[in-house]
C-alpha cells in the first residue's frame, strides 16, 4: 500500500531571527485566545501551591543564644549584618548575622537588661579632639567606634559599650592603620539613675537618649545626670521610642494604660490618651512620621495617627494572647509582632489579619521581634534564650537569580494577586498549620467575639438609638484623651 506524506521546509513558515528583521507582532484579540483566563488561573493555582510547598521561613539561630530569656534586641542602622541582644541575666551580646557568630559579650547588669540600643551617628565626636602639636586650629582625630551600644537595666545603671569591629582584609583595625587613635573595646562610660529602668531609646541625630522607668528622663551623652524629667502622670513607664523622622518627638507607654507624646524642643508632653489595657511596645513608622504602632495586652496591635488619637487607624488581630512587641519594616509596608502565645505574625500595613505566622516546637513566649535593615529577615528573642532568624517571606530565597527566573517570579506574583480571591487559591494561600494550643484558643476566642457582637447588636436593636451608641473596633481601645494646657 502507498502512503503519501506531506513534507515542507521550515524556512517557508518560520520567520528569520536576525537584527534586520523585526519580530512578528502578537495578536491579542480575545477571540483568538478563548482559553487565556483558564490557563492563567491554572498557572496562578500552581504558583500558589509551589509557594506553600517551598515555604521554609526558619533560617537558624545566632550562636548558642543566651543562658536566660532574650528581652531586648537592637538593630545597627548603619549595618545590615550586625545585631545586639540583651538577656534576663544582664548579658549583652553583639552578633554577626551572616556568620551567626558572637563578636562581643559583656556582663552588663546585675539583673535583667531591659533596654538596649545601638548608638547611631558619625565615628568622630568633637569632645574627643586633642591638639596634635602642629599649631593652632589643627586637631588630632580621635576615632570613636561607630559600633557603640547603650544598655540599661534594673540595677539603675546605664552603660555605654564600644564594639568597634571594622577591620581590613589582614585583620587590622581600619582606624589604627590610618594612624588615628582608637578607643578600646569594652565599657566606655556609666550613667547612674535614681530608679530602675525598663526601656530606652537614642536620638536619631543628636547625642542624647531617653530612659523610661519610674520617670521618663532625657539624658545627654556628655553629662552624668539627666537633662530633664518629662513625666506626666504615669506610675511606671514601660517603653519609650523616638520618632524616626520628626526626631524631636517621642512616645511612651505607661503602666496606667496611657500613651503619651512628648516634644523635647519644649521639654514637655503634648497629648495623652488612656487605653483599655496596657501597651507593651511602641514603634514609629520610618516612612510616615505621624504614624506609630503599639502592642497591647488585649491580644491586638494598633496603628495610630498622632494627629488624631481619638481612634486607631487600624487593628491587627489574630493573636490569642498578649502582644509583647511590634516593629515596622524599613519600607513601612509591613509589621511584625511577637506574642505571649509563642508565635510571630506578619501583617500588611493596611491589613487587619496576618499574612503569615511563624512558630517552632521549642520556641517559648516571644518578648521581642525586629525586622532586619533590608526588610528581608525577622529576628526574634524568646523566653528560652534563643535568638532566631526568619525570612520575612517564607518561600523567598536570597541567592542570585537569573533574569529568566526573576521574570517568572514576578509573573507568578502578578497572577497570584489577580486571582487571590478565587476560592481555591484563597484557601491554599491562607492555610497554615498551627500549634494545638493556639488553634484551640483561637476557636474559643472566635466564639466569644461572635457572642459579644451578637449581644451588642441585640441591645441596640431593642433600645432607643440615643441610649446605646455603636462603637467601632478602632474606637474601643480608647478610654479617654487629655491635651496639655
Amino acid at each position: 500500500m502507498k502512503i503519501k506524506t506531506i513534507s515542507r521546509s521550515s524556512d517557508t513558515y518560520l520567520p528569520v531571527r536576525n537584527t534586520q528583521e523585526a519580530a512578528l507582532p502578537r495578536n491579542l484579540n480575545p477571540e483568538l485566545h478563548p482559553f487565556e483566563r483558564a490557563r492563567e488561573y491554572k498557572r496562578a493555582l500552581t504558583a500558589t501551591k509551589l509557594e506553600r510547598m517551598f515555604a521554609q521561613p526558619f533560617v537558624g539561630q545566632l550562636g548558642n543564644g543566651h543562658r536566660d530569656g532574650v528581652y531586648s534586641i537592637a538593630k545597627n542602622m548603619k549595618s545590615v549584618g550586625k545585631l545586639a541582644t540583651g538577656s534576663g541575666d544582664g548579658v549583652v551580646k553583639y552578633w554577626d548575622v551572616g556568620s551567626k557568630e558572637e563578636l562581643h559579650s559583656f556582663k552588663a547588669h546585675y539583673g535583667m537588661c531591659s533596654g538596649l540600643v545601638v548608638v547611631p551617628g558619625t565615628s568622630r565626636d568633637s569632645d574627643g579632639e586633642t591638639d596634635d602639636g602642629e599649631g593652632e586650629g589643627k586637631k588630632k582625630k580621635v576615632v570613636r567606634a561607630t559600633g557603640k551600644l547603650l544598655s540599661c537595666g534594673a540595677d539603675k545603671t546605664i552603660k555605654l559599650w564600644n564594639v568597634n569591629d571594622q577591620k581590613n582584609n589582614y585583620g587590622q583595625n581600619l582606624a589604627a592603620t590610618s594612624g588615628e587613635t582608637v578607643m578600646e573595646e569594652g565599657l566606655m562610660k556609666t550613667y547612674l539613675s535614681e530608679h530602675a529602668l525598663q526601656s530606652m531609646d537614642h536620638h536619631r541625630d543628636q547625642p542624647m537618649f531617653v530612659t523610661g522607668g519610674a520617670q521618663i528622663e532625657l539624658w545627654d551623652t556628655n553629662r552624668t545626670r539627666p537633662v530633664s524629667n518629662l513625666s506626666w502622670g504615669a506610675d511606671n513607664i514601660t517603653t519609650v521610642r523616638f520618632n524616626m523622622t520628626e526626631t524631636s518627638v517621642l512616645a511612651s507607654a505607661g503602666s496606667d494604660n496611657s500613651l503619651i507624646l512628648y516634644d523635647i524642643r519644649t521639654n514637655s508632653p503634648t497629648q495623652k490618651i488612656r487605653t483599655t489595657m496596657r501597651n507593651n511596645a511602641i514603634c514609629w513608622n520610618p516612612m510616615e512620621a505621624y504614624v506609630f504602632a503599639t502592642a497591647n495586652e488585649d491580644h491586638n496591635a494598633y496603628l495610630w495617627d498622632m494627629r488624631n488619637m481619638s481612634r486607631s487607624i487600624n487593628v491587627f488581630k489574630d493573636h490569642v494572647s498578649a502582644v509583647m512587641d511590634v516593629d515596622f519594616s524599613p519600607t513601612g509596608q509591613e509589621i511584625v509582632t511577637g506574642s505571649y502565645d509563642k508565635t510571630i505574625r506578619l501583617y500588611g500595613y493596611r491589613q487587619g489579619h496576618s499574612r503569615d505566622i511563624y512558630h517552632t516546637k521549642r520556641m517559648q513566649h516571644v518578648f521581642i521581634t525586629k525586622f532586619s535593615m533590608d526588610s528581608k529577615y525577622v529576628f526574634s528573642g524568646s523566653d528560652e534564650g534563643n535568638v532566631r532568624v526568619w525570612r520575612s517571606k517564607a518561600s523567598e530565597r536570597s541567592g542570585a537569580k537569573s533574569t529568566k527566573l526573576r521574570m517568572k517570579l514576578e509573573y507568578d506574583e502578578k497572577l497570584k494577586e489577580r486571582y487571590a480571591y478565587m476560592p481555591e487559591i484563597k484557601r491554599i494561600s491562607r492555610h497554615r498549620h498551627l500549634p494545638i494550643a493556639v488553634k484551640k484558643a483561637g476557636e474559643i476566642k472566635r466564639i466569644e467575639i461572635e457572642s459579644l457582637k451578637k449581644r451588642d447588636e441585640n441591645r441596640r436593636r431593642h433600645t432607643k438609638k440615643s441610649d446605646v451608641k455603636f462603637v467601632s473596633e478602632r474606637e474601643k481601645p480608647v478610654v479617654g484623651q487629655v491635651h496639655k494646657k
